[in-house]
């Protein structure tokens, strides 16, 4: 076997051996809400290019950081499906099927839209936070970000990429993930190339206190838990 294939099986193989045996036995049926999110998000696309429906996934799906806090949080479970109306949306279908479809074969359904949206809110968050604090503070945001439409989909998968790549030791691609994300941010220093990052600093926090809580308190030993007396 040459290197390039070795590297490949060894970075690949867990994830691909996880997710083969459903994919085989089930096939579509094996990601039935990866498919519904696809179909969600086509249709949410089409809508909002519609003069018709362009209000109305606006004032359901779309979030900004200028926007009141409640209603951003209200619109944030379907803003996860509501692509850029500026990007082509193939890639972002392809985004959902891919990532989506991985995680919820590997991580389950609930476990998926749970990080997708955690990873969604950290990055509204951040974008929330850094207007608030404003461009002379650190990671702080010019005052025009406040009414740039968030991410969409991609913070979600970037979230899920890099949390798979972690649970399959597929550690090369989690870390071209993140060396993407911080490119992203060189180069354009956009709103959404900081708000991946965010996503992805969310998706970290959470594995460490869900690591931290698994392994809970050690037991100590009786008689050393008391300093001796002399």
């Amino acid at each position: 076997m040459n290197p390039l294939a070795l590297w490949a099986r060894t970075e690949w193989g867990p994830l691909g051996a996880a997710v083969r045996g459903p994919l085989v036995a089930l096939r579509w049926r094996a990601v039935p809400m990866t498919l519904g999110a696809v179909c969600l998000t086509a249709a949410l696309h089409v809508v909002q290019n519609q003069s018709w429906g362009h209000a109305f996934v606006r004032s359901v799906g779309v979030v900004r950081a200028g926007d009141p806090l409640g209603a951003a949080l209200l619109r944030t479970p379907l803003s996860l499906f509501v692509p850029a109306p500026d990007l082509p949306v193939w890639g972002a279908l392809a985004q959902v099927l891919c990532v989506f479809g991985l995680a919820e074969i590997c991580l389950g359904r609930r476990p998926t839209l749970l990080v997708a949206y955690a990873a969604t809110l950290a990055g509204s968050l951040y974008a929330r936070v850094g207007v608030a604090l404003g461009p002379g503070r650190l990671l702080g945001l010019p005052a025009s970000d406040a009414q740039v439409v968030d991410t969409g989909p991609s913070a979600a998968v970037v979230g899920l990429a890099v949390l798979l790549g972690h649970r399959y030791h597929a550690h090369a691609t989690a870390g071209a993930v993140v060396v993407a994300m911080v490119v992203e941010v060189l180069l354009k220093a956009n709103l959404a190339g900081k708000e991946h990052l965010a996503a992805i600093a969310g998706v970290v926090v959470g594995c460490g206190v869900v690591r931290a809580g698994r392994r809970g308190p050690r037991a100590v030993p009786p008689g050393r838990g008391a300093a001796r007396r002399p």
